[in-house]
């Protein structure tokens, strides 16, 4: 429930925010209308803070260095701290996210990890292994559902274990569909091990379609966090009330994304796939019946 923040990949019926190319705020169903006002309130809130450190670290500012990324990112941090410690803070999103944390009881160290996965973008543009790119998914993704989990009121250690195999495969999804861009912006999330295995080479990213190798890389990462979202869809059930329509929803964006790179024929190189809106609606309703059996 990651990047992680609605997007259409991970919306339920109902409409979304538009998305925005990483972190766990792309995943955040903000626009559910069917949810109580005050929860709404509470998710805006959330996908208001994962989207403005997303921008921190990602949206392209002339002149701005990673040194000055970092330096931004560590005041944001000291005044998320502030926040923690119970003084007063001014920036517009904390003071938008304050009553949020008190009647919610979020706890600091989710928010924290946000900010850390995009100090973590300044400095690492490749990953060896999936092990590595799953670290960086557990800072960058992971926190938005345990976040989720608690404005709900439902969170726990197994479920936030189940949350986290969900949010983990949206962000690789979501890193499948964005590879064009993700390319173009210096980065690389497929692992390296992985385009070795099947003979790519980082050129073959900047093609305007992708070859059969790289099709094969995005197809064995597909199956991959295909995976990793049935491994967590028991979270679904495990809940109750608004929780779990929501939670649903998430599950119905990956597998809605799912489909949209087997459309494509698992080439992101000519335009991002993006899942169709009855395509949602399907899995989604589906992850409700499933729920409820």
């Amino acid at each position: 429930m990651g990047d992680g923040v609605t997007t259409q990949a991970a919306a339920p019926p109902g409409g979304g925010v538009p998305p925005k190319s990483r972190a766990g705020a792309e995943n955040f169903p903000v626009a559910l209308r069917v949810l109580p006002e005050a929860t709404r309130r509470h998710l805006y809130a959330l996908y208001g803070y994962a989207r403005f450190v997303d921008d921190l670290g990602d949206e392209p500012v002339p002149g701005m260095s990673a040194a000055d990324r970092i330096a931004a990112l560590d005041a944001f941090e000291a005044e998320v701290r502030r926040l923690y410690d119970g003084r007063r803070v001014r920036h517009p999103v904390l003071r938008g996210l304050a009553p949020t944390v008190v009647t919610c009881r979020l706890p600091a160290g989710p928010l924290l990890r946000l900010i850390e996965a995009n100090r973590v973008d300044q400095t690492v543009t490749r990953y060896g292994t999936i092990e590595q790119l799953v670290g960086y998914c557990s800072l960058s993704a992971d926190p938005v559902g345990e976040l989720v989990l608690h404005v709900f009121g439902q969170a726990g250690p197994a479920r936030i274990a189940l949350s986290d195999r969900v949010c983990t495969a949206l962000q690789v999804l979501e890193h499948l569909q964005d590879v064009a861009e993700d390319y173009r912006r210096g980065r690389i999330y497929l692992p390296r091990a992985d385009l070795d295995r099947f003979g790519v080479r980082e050129a073959d990213l900047a093609e305007a379609a992708a070859g059969d190798a790289l099709r094969e890389v995005v197809r064995f990462e597909a199956a991959r966090a295909r995976a990793w979202l049935h491994a967590g869809a028991p979270l679904v059930a495990s809940l109750h009330g608004w929780a779990r329509v929501a939670v649903g929803g998430y599950l119905a964006g990956g597998h809605a994304t799912l489909r949209a790179l087997e459309r494509s024929g698992y080439d992101p190189l000519p335009a991002a796939p993006r899942p169709r809106r009855r395509d949602i609606a399907t899995s989604w309703l589906g992850a409700m019946v499933r729920s409820i059996g």
